[in-house]
């Protein structure tokens, strides 16, 4: 018995003793706006100095970092959709966007499919005919159930994903007489044959 309590008392002391080192808890630092001794001017935080510009950071084009033109959802994308754009775009969607909108976008995908609440339909007549900038905002913050995709993906890439959108619209709404006559005459023999 005496053992057992010789054993409990230094297993106490043993972990007082442990308890008792807060130098990495307690370091000595400054938080942002509290008092200092250090300084002469009695702040932590110190000013930045005159005449200091950010670069890089100031985010002064509304329409490629907002997806607004005048604070209105833009009409228009901040730079050319080339091939490379929407390739980009598609790349982006499939990572990002297609486990709830599927890969055709009808909001049907993965994480719908094992019990997320469905999202709206990228071919839904509101959606076709919505603002691109809409699905740029979206992305960047959030809408409904989706969260903001701002700090996992980039204003260009944004950008790709709502031309790819697009895309992805034209494609399941094309109609045939939109297409030059060559592509008409294609797609024609193509369903002849196809049995």
């Amino acid at each position: 018995m005496n053992r057992m309590k010789s054993s409990l008392i230094c297993a106490l002391l043993i972990a007082g003793l442990a308890a008792c080192r807060q130098d990495m808890h307690d370091q000595p630092k400054s938080d942002p706006l509290e008092k200092s001794v250090f300084f002469k001017d009695g702040r932590a935080s110190r000013p930045l100095v005159e005449g200091t510009v950010a670069r890089g950071h100031l985010k002064l084009d509304e329409h490629f970092y907002t997806g607004k033109v005048n604070g209105v959802l833009a009409t228009t994308f901040p730079f050319p959709v080339t091939m490379e754009v929407l390739q980009r775009g598609r790349d982006r969607f499939d990572i990002y966007c297609a486990p709830c909108h599927s890969k055709v976008g009808d909001g049907r995908g993965m994480i719908v499919q094992r019990g997320m609440k469905q999202p709206e339909s990228y071919h839904s007549q509101r959606l076709r005919e919505i603002a691109v900038g809409h699905f740029f905002d979206v992305m960047t913050n959030g809408f409904g159930a989706m969260y903001s995709y701002s700090e996992r993906v980039s204003p260009q890439d944004r950008w790709a994903i709502a031309a790819y959108i697009r895309v992805l619209q034209l494609s399941q709404g094309a109609n045939l007489r939109d297409l030059p006559a060559q592509d008409q005459q294609l797609i024609q023999q193509v369903e002849v044959t196809t049995p």
